[in-house]
């Protein structure tokens, strides 16, 4: 008896260990809660205000731009159904973004290849960048949509005209951030390199890389950017499928409601992309980036 009644109080005890441990775990998990809605208060006070002020100016009989509550009403069919297809370019919004990230994805990577090449070739000749620093300086300088008409007359085709304008708007920051990093490689991690004899490839791989790592991913960071505001123009210019054409195509429609509709998309997708590139960058440089 006296075994049984010990058994049962040791039971109760882990019992209420275990009550206990359940009960801090909610609390904690609570007192996160808390934290992250405190942290998004100011987010939510602003976004309330704007929509509250946009609303009370755009109600009026005689405004030109329609308020949120009749954004939401006009385009609540493309919000809840955004995967439709009836042929042609009479598409779903998720449709025209999935065209416009594949033209980005396509054009980024290649800038990005080819991008963090020549920045490291300019960064560690300086020959090379004496030769050819000016001539991108200037080439920056050129606006994304100016390159159009030499990419449709090069390639005579929409898509990859649109992708060489991705390549070539996103590709200097890359190669400036690239070099930059390159160049600012402390010169006892060069003096090591020669020390112990290491070869141009481990050099890149243990020392140059690790090093430059965090400029490469802010000229990502920029690159990736400019990508989604030159497609988004771009698309505008070349039709097809893809969220410029969408938005073009709506004000030729005059439906003011779609276009702020995609606006939003179009910014929630930049900020996502620029997120997704922080990300890793800040994995693979183990720091912050940018």
């Amino acid at each position: 008896m006296s075994t049984i009644s010990e058994n049962s109080a040791v039971g109760r005890v882990q019992g209420g260990g275990g009550l206990s441990a359940l009960a801090a775990t909610l609390h904690t998990t609570l007192d996160r809660a808390r934290s992250k809605l405190f942290d998004l208060l100011p987010l939510i006070v602003a976004l309330v205000t704007l929509l509250g002020i946009w609303e009370l100016a755009c109600r009026g009989a005689g405004s030109s731009l329609p308020p949120p509550s009749r954004v939401v009403s006009e385009t609540w069919e493309l919000i809840i159904n955004p995967f439709f297809d009836n042929g042609g370019v009479d598409k779903g919004l998720f449709w025209h973004l999935a065209a416009s990230l594949e033209r980005v994805a396509i054009g980024f990577t290649l800038s990005a290849i080819t991008g963090i090449a020549l920045g490291v070739l300019i960064g560690q000749s300086s020959l090379a960048y004496r030769g050819l620093d000016p001539i991108f300086q200037v080439l920056r300088t050129v606006p994304p949509l100016a390159w159009l008409p030499i990419s449709l007359a090069a390639f005579r085709q929409a898509d990859p005209s649109a992708i060489f304008v991705i390549f070539i708007t996103s590709i200097w920051p890359i190669i400036l951030n690239t070099a930059v990093g390159v160049r600012q490689i402390p010169q006892d991690y060069r003096n090591v390199a020669r020390v112990l004899r290491l070869s141009p490839l481990e050099f890149f791989f243990r020392i140059m890389l690790p090093s430059s790592v965090p400029f490469i991913f802010t000229g990502l960071k920029i690159g990736i950017g400019l990508s989604w505001l030159a497609i988004v123009a771009a698309e505008m210019l070349i039709g097809g499928v893809g969220i410029g054409f969408f938005i073009w195509d709506a004000w030729n429609s005059s439906l003011m409601s779609e276009i702020i509709l995609a606006l939003v998309y179009v910014g929630l997708v930049g900020f996502i992309l620029d997120r997704v590139i922080t990300v890793i960058g800040n994995r693979v440089a183990g720091r912050k980036v940018g």
